[in-house]
């Protein structure tokens, strides 16, 4: 009787650690589903707009309410051509802007073009009004961030009006101002308005986030509204889109994590600390097997703890001219196993869909699973995890 329990025990205990490592193990799966085919906007974004618990979608001149995607018009909707024509919404991004309690739209235009902001009505009829945000907004991959560290999402960009590096503080309580403030006066420092590259983690370990492009990265002040921040340079490689910061290879200090816009190409660069003192980065290579990865998201997309890729092809970025602009619009996510030789695992999340220039990655429907919602010419797309 003795055994036949003990036999029991170690059975259990055995099909307990089998079961617990399957579920580490699984990988996520995705259920798509088209919110529009039509092209509306090369971004997307999430938020609770009528504020009734549920996150909708908004991209370009719409909202999609949740959960059946009714879509809604936030201003007068444009016809785009996708083949031959761009949107006038190249990046969409969600905040309470006026501070009033309901989630605004931020909408990006092309690079160069004036931005603005989208005041949500309350659950009233017509159109969001329109405010304007800023006159030129440069750089292909513009974030809202907290700069400033009250709270406030901010806007990170460059002027090519006046070839300056900026930032734009989002309006405090009861204004609808967004204020100016300098990061670099060289107007030869990634100031064009079609530069490629933007990333805002901390580089060096001081608790403070700095600013990244792909030719090195300005160090933050104590105070970040002070201007001329201390430029390093540094080598990270061809033109990208979203730059990210991490310890690839757990020795100790940040690389850096980008992807080509127009090309093929996602990459590491390894900080490597030389004995003279000074600091070089070296280039690895994630994947090359499809091109124009301009919208490159991290997040921990299996619960491993550990921060995973997801990119996609921004289908038709230069209408027909860039490499690999005939292939599938594939997206995929890369599981990361670090390590002293870190791995990224590609997994294809579908081929007939892509990224525009930035992912969200949310848990959209509270069921305690991160999903992914894109935007770019063949629609916006809302990849759902399921268990």
């Amino acid at each position: 009787m003795r055994i036949k329990f003990i036999t029991f025990f170690y059975c259990s205990i055995l099909s307990l650690i089998i079961a617990c490592s399957a579920q580490k193990s699984k990988i996520p799966q995705f259920k798509k589903h088209i919110i529009t085919s039509d092209f509306i906007a090369e971004g997307a974004t999430v938020g609770d707009v009528n504020k009734d618990g549920k996150l909708d979608i908004l991209a370009g001149a719409y909202w999609f309410e949740a959960p059946g995607w009714t879509p809604h018009e936030i201003a007068m909707p444009v016809k785009f051509s996708a083949k031959d024509g761009y949107s006038n919404s190249f990046l969409n991004f969600a905040s309470d802007v006026d501070n009033d309690g309901w989630i605004d739209l931020v909408r990006i235009d092309i690079p160069g073009a004036p931005a603005f902001w989208y005041e949500n009505n309350k659950n009233q009829q017509g159109h969001w009004k329109e405010h304007p945000l800023y006159t030129a907004v440069g750089n292909e991959s513009p974030v809202l961030v907290d700069i400033d560290g009250d709270g406030k999402l901010d806007l990170l960009c460059n002027d090519p009006e006046t070839k300056k590096m900026i930032w734009l503080q989002s309006p405090v309580s009861g204004d609808t101002v967004w204020k100016r403030f300098v990061i670099s006066n060289d107007s030869l420092l990634a100031t064009h308005k079609y530069t490629h590259g933007l990333g805002f983690a901390d580089m060096n370990g001081d608790g403070k986030k700095d600013v990244i492009i792909k030719s090195g990265w300005w160090q933050s002040p104590a105070d970040p509204k002070q201007p001329d921040w201390t430029f390093h340079k540094a080598d990270f490689g061809q033109d990208c889109s979203e730059m990210y910061v991490y310890d690839v290879d757990q020795d100790g200090d940040v690389d850096v994590i980008s992807s080509s816009a127009h090309n093929y190409g996602i990459w590491w660069h390894e900080q490597i600390k030389n004995p003279d003192g000074t600091v070089s980065w070296k280039e690895h290579v994630i994947n090359k097997s499809f091109s124009q990865t301009h919208g490159l998201a991290m997040a921990d997309l299996n619960g491993d703890g550990f921060p995973d890729l997801i990119a996609g092809k921004r289908y038709f970025a230069h209408n027909g001219n860039d490499p690999g602009e005939f292939e599938p619009a594939v997206i995929y996510w890369f599981e990361f196993k670090p390590g002293k030789n870190p791995e990224w695992i590609p997994h294809l999340i579908d081929n007939d869909s892509g990224a525009g220039l930035h992912a969200v990655i949310i848990d959209v429907n509270n069921d305690g699973l991160p999903d992914i919602v894109t935007g770019n010419k063949k629609g916006v797309f809302y990849f759902e995890q399921i268990k």
